[in-house]
């Protein structure tokens, strides 16, 4: 089969792969149908994050199950099926708590690249979810987001808006691309009055508003906090989403937050240091990691199915499994917001 593989910094290629194939009876066998470039694959990318050799890539995806393992019971060939970034089973007790991410037993699919014409999915009956019947071509890119970069986004609105969300609340997101953008659109599901997008991007601002933001903030750092304060009677948003995962980015979403309020953080973090006497005095929760996608898919899902929300606009490049270098590229040199690849 063909997948992509990194071979260094700025270097991705589609090469030949042997095909997956049943390793554990929990296993399923998918045909994948779309994936897509993350943002944090762009670390790698850019040599912030080392390779320790060729690496196969991609971690979101949405297929059509070819093969199960003989444990597998609730999934059959045929069906199309939306899965999480991590594998998970779903039954111990850190998934029955709601946290997938860090489920015992979790497999992190980026090890196995989903970029690619098929996949092996560990864990399925745990990990994947199928839709109701085989989806019609215009829901594909929005399933695709669910996988991820949706579901990411809905955790940061759940960490930091849940508890403040309704009328009269105002929530910030730091962070325009493909995260924070669906964070924007999970907090006005979740019932946010106000949202605030800070972005200096004309095109992300645009999709910012078209998703339900009120009001942006091209001003980063400090500034960027004078801003969200000067639009908040000095107090600060009530919730702030984090979707960088940078010094600047965390600094800039406690400061922007008010005391009492919420921090949802989902940027990868690279280098983060909190200052503890600062966040001491700052009566700030913090809230954040890597997002248990799995327990919202079936809500997801369900929204995307209905036509209640319709996160795949966040994908305004595509391109063939073979062009994955362009959309790399793309996304590396801010051209794109997130890339989907056709397979």
């Amino acid at each position: 089969m063909r997948g992509v593989v990194m071979l260094g910094p700025g270097e991705v290629q589609v090469q030949e792969r042997p095909d997956p194939t049943i390793v554990e009876p929990t296993d399923a066998i998918i045909r994948v149908s779309a994936a897509c470039v993350c943002g944090s694959d762009l670390w790698p990318w850019r040599g912030v994050d080392a390779l320790d050799g060729p690496a196969p890539m991609g971690h979101e995806y949405v297929g059509v199950v070819e093969q199960v393992g003989s444990a597998v019971a609730t999934l059959r060939p045929g069906q199309f099926v939306v899965g999480s970034f991590f594998a998970s089973d779903n039954t111990c007790e850190i998934c029955r708590a709601g946290y997938q991410s860090r489920c015992v037993h979790a497999v992190l699919m980026g090890a196995i690249g989903t970029q690619a014409e098929r996949a092996r999915i560990p864990l399925a009956d745990g990990t994947l979810v199928a839709t109701p019947e085989m989806p019609p071509a215009e829901l594909v890119p929005s399933l695709l987001a669910a996988s991820d970069v949706l579901g990411t986004g809905w955790f940061a609105a759940v960490a930091a808006v849940a508890a403040e969300a309704g009328p009269g609340k105002t929530v910030a997101v730091v962070g325009d691309g493909a995260v924070g953008l669906l964070g924007v659109l999970a907090a006005r599901q979740l019932g946010a009055e106000r949202i605030i997008a800070m972005s200096r991007h004309a095109d992300r601002q645009a999709l910012a508003r078209a998703f339900g933001a009120t009001d942006v903030v091209t001003e980063r750092g400090d500034d960027g906090v004078a801003a969200v304060k000067e639009l908040t009677k000095g107090l600060g948003a009530h919730s702030v989403i984090e979707a960088v995962g940078t010094q600047e980015s965390m600094m800039q979403a406690i400061r922007s937050t008010r005391p009492g309020g919420h921090v949802g953080y989902v940027g990868v973090a690279h280098n983060v240091r909190l200052p503890g006497e600062e966040l001491f005095f700052s009566g700030v929760h913090l809230h954040g990691g890597p997002a248990p996608v799995r327990r919202f898919l079936p809500e997801l899902i369900d929204l995307i199915w209905r036509r209640q929300i319709d996160p795949g606009k966040v994908f305004d490049l595509t391109v063939p499994l073979d062009a994955a270098a362009e959309g790399y590229r793309a996304m590396d040199e801010r051209r794109a917001i997130k890339t989907l690849l056709t397979v």
